[in-house]
């Protein structure tokens, strides 16, 4: 009977870590940008050491793919907020200094007059740079990702001056992974060097103006989480049931 609460146990540990998936999901359900990650595949392992030959346990294979469907689209009328389309995804600074990407749209001027994301996150441009705006500006980003400054004092029928093309590329053709800052990155059969990777067959746009929103879906991680929680009394009381087998094995064969 050891056996099968060996097993049982194993996968209430294995399984936590889709609890926490899921509820990290849950928590950033409003989050601008936010992409859920692909499920993770559970399978059958042959456990290791002495004594343990026989065991077979259930493991989590943890890929923590992300999803980049799209979410719904919020019109704010907001020049600063733009919303990534298709699988596009836009280069931005960690903070440890490397490139990263994530879809966060909602832009501000930060106190360096860098233009960063909702997060703090520098925006790049084409050439990797931080994209920096004179003071005052007032900006313009078109649907390619150029991003206009214009005095506030400037004359109307003066152009607005091209301080940058925001980075962005297709990301349909690989698959991206969540880093441990919760921005993304390519796989590494994917990835340059520098952490950068070749856009793909997609032309990469963005809508001015509009946010996208969460695309975790409540209701199907509600009844994911409710199927956790049953899953989890289901092999506590598979544990239970195995140590009362147990001790009435044990008991017929007490001496008399």
């Amino acid at each position: 009977m050891d056996r099968l609460a060996f097993t049982a146990m194993a996968s209430i540990n294995e399984r936590r870590l889709l609890r926490e998936q899921m509820n990290n999901e849950l928590a950033n359900v409003s989050t601008v940008g936010f992409k859920k990650s692909y499920d993770n595949a559970m399978v059958a392992v042959k456990a290791k050491g002495e004594g343990w030959d026989t065991r077979i346990q259930p493991f989590i294979e943890k890929m923590n793919a992300v999803s980049l469907e799209q979410g719904s689209l919020m019109a704010t009328l907001n020049p600063l907020d733009i919303a990534l389309k298709d699988k596009t995804v836009m280069g931005v600074q960690a903070k440890d200094g490397t490139l990263a990407f994530t879809r966060r749209g909602d832009l501000k001027i930060g106190s360096t007059g860098v233009l960063e994301n909702g997060s703090g996150h520098p925006v790049l441009s084409e050439d990797g740079a931080p994209i920096t705006i004179p003071a005052g500006s007032i900006l313009t980003i078109t649907e390619e990702g150029d991003v206009y400054a214009r005095g506030p004092a400037q004359p109307l029928i003066d152009p607005s001056v091209l301080v940058g093309r925001i980075m962005m590329r297709d990301a349909s053709a690989i698959t991206m992974q969540r880093r441990p800052d919760t921005l993304f990155a390519p796989y590494p059969q994917f990835s340059t060097a520098n952490g950068d990777f070749a856009t793909g067959p997609i032309p990469t746009r963005l809508v001015p103006g509009a946010l996208e929103t969460s695309n975790v879906n409540v209701v199907t991680a509600m009844v994911k989480l409710i199927d956790f929680s049953r899953s989890f009394e289901t092999q506590v009381r598979t544990i239970k049931e195995a140590k009362a087998l147990d001790e009435s094995g044990a008991s017929m064969l007490r001496a008399r």
